[in-house]
């Protein structure tokens, strides 16, 4: 990963909507290409390595036609955007016609220009690839008919749903095994060699294009999974796995390219095996919203070097808003979490805003939304103090309690340090106050006072630090309450 930070922030970006809104504020279309210099300068957050433009590849006619016939699809439009109207669906960006940028988006000089506007702030460009599927339309459907899932008329006539003709073939729906098929998109064998050549070639193109690529659904790609999705349709299993065959030719040519895979179904450390630099921390999110802090705390006992490879968010394009999934204040928290682990952090276009409509892909507009001023001092405040912060060794700390006072099992804590300062992370993962007394890591602490700044709040506090070498250091948090605290020595000064 030549020239990338160990420790990534990310920022995602729905290429179309953002373009829009940008195009709206201008009152002209805008493109790629013509993205202000003061708009990428207020649109990148502080700290962040890498923009996920999100979406740029050629949207497919044959899919739009798709969504705007499926009745399902067309509510949750509505939904979304009470005001529709037919050009806001402008095509799943998952169901790729072409990895060519849509020339409705700036074509590819509109991203090199784009690309050349990120790496002049000393920024990354992520672009998406879909191992699993492409667009009905595409056209290799026609001309490498091998490269897909295959069926035969008695398939198309018992689940029409599934299947679709594409000349004298029958081509599958792209699917995943828990869900049912996609209507818009046609399924890609990965056992076949054909489609394995085809995939090096595309991540490549990708690739000298952007520095890191995101893969979609990546897990839907390993041998077992696939064989168990598509069974005799498939053909014989491969001896060697699709990831690790296609990764090892892409280093060939393309060695400083990092690869994001999506990945569900606890298969994270499966996927870094097979090569992938990160992997998204789906169950570090659903804990974060769903679970308890020692759900979370269990979650991040895992080594370090596996930790190193997670990527950890609270909202992206698939997720519900956090300002909707985490409500009454737990977004914080989560946040405060997620931006001060190991590994990558991921951030969404909106989620600072504090937007709670989740838009569907599809849709090239947004609704208008309140922007709340107070989140987004937060979420800046944060990214700048973050910055910088993870580095040397982290280590999970234990929060203990009192016999009468059982609230400090709802606190989380954990420690970077490599040197003066060191710096503590302490949340509360609870919709009520809690106390703790945290146990650092560090014996040299006894004797000398101590000062601990908040670098959120800018609070400063001085304390023993033979108590804190003993007993602990004493927090007491309200509900869904946080510290980001630097250790300093008591004399030093800091502003």
């Amino acid at each position: 990963m030549t020239g990338w930070p160990d420790a990534p922030v990310v920022y995602e970006i729905d290429t179309w909507p953002w373009l829009h809104d940008i195009g709206v504020r201008l009152g002209r279309p805008i493109t790629l290409g013509e993205v202000p210099a003061e708009v990428w300068d207020e649109t990148i957050p502080p700290g962040t390595d890498a923009v996920w433009l999100m979406g740029v590849w050629e949207r497919s006619p044959a899919g739009v036609e798709i969504a705007l016939a499926n009745e399902e699809l067309q509510r949750s439009f509505r939904d979304a955007l009470p005001d529709l109207s037919a050009p806001d669906i402008v095509g799943s960006p998952y169901c790729v016609r072409r990895y060519v940028v849509d020339e409705r988006l700036g074509g590819p000089s509109g991203l090199a220009t784009a690309r050349a506007a990120l790496r002049a702030r000393g920024v990354r460009l992520i672009l998406d690839y879909v191992p699993n599927h492409v667009a009905p339309d595409h056209p290799a459907v026609i001309s490498h008919p091998s490269w897909f899932i295959q069926g035969s008329a008695d398939d198309l006539v018992r689940e029409p749903a599934a299947w679709f003709a594409a000349g004298d073939r029958v081509i599958a729906h792209g699917r995943d095994p828990y869900f049912p098929p996609w209507p818009d998109v046609a399924q890609l064998n990965a056992f076949d060699p054909g489609l394995r050549a085809a995939a090096v070639d595309a991540l490549a193109d990708i690739a000298a294009q952007g520095d890191g690529i995101r893969c979609d659904m990546a897990m839907l790609f390993t041998n077992e999974v696939f064989a168990r999705t598509w069974g005799a349709h498939a053909g014989p299993v491969p001896p060697v796995e699709f990831w690790p065959a296609v990764i090892s030719a892409l280093r060939g040519t393309h060695p400083e390219v990092v690869l994001i895979a999506e990945a569900y179904w606890d298969m994270e450390w499966t996927l870094q095996q097979q090569g992938f630099d990160f992997c998204y921390d789906k169950r570090l999110y659903d804990r974060l919203a769903h679970e308890n802090a020692e759900a979370v705390r269990k979650h991040l006992s895992a080594g370090r070097s596996y930790q190193d490879r997670l990527l950890r968010f609270i909202e992206n394009h698939d997720e519900p808003r956090a300002a909707t999934a985490f409500p009454g204040g737990r977004d914080r928290a989560a946040a405060v979490a997620v931006a001060t682990l190991p590994g990558a952090t991921m951030w969404h276009d909106g989620q600072f805003e504090g937007f709670r409509q989740h838009l569907p892909v599809f849709l090239g507009r947004r609704p208008a939304e309140a922007v709340s001023d107070d989140l987004v001092a937060f979420y800046r405040r944060l990214l700048a103090v973050v910055a910088g912060m993870r580095r040397g060794e982290w280590t999970l700390v234990e929060a203990r309690g009192w016999p009468d006072n059982a609230t400090h099992d709802n606190v989380l804590a954990w420690a970077w340090h490599d040197g003066t300062p060191h710096h503590v992370t302490v949340v509360n993962l609870s919709a009520r106050p809690a106390q703790a007394r945290i146990v650092l890591p560090w014996p040299s602490l006894s004797g000398p006072s101590w000062r601990l700044i908040d670098l959120l709040s800018g609070r400063t506090f001085d304390r023993s630090g033979d108590e804190m070498a003993g007993a602990g250091l004493y927090v007491d948090l309200p509900a869904w309450g946080s510290h980001l605290f630097a250790v300093t020595p008591a004399s030093t000064e800091r502003q």
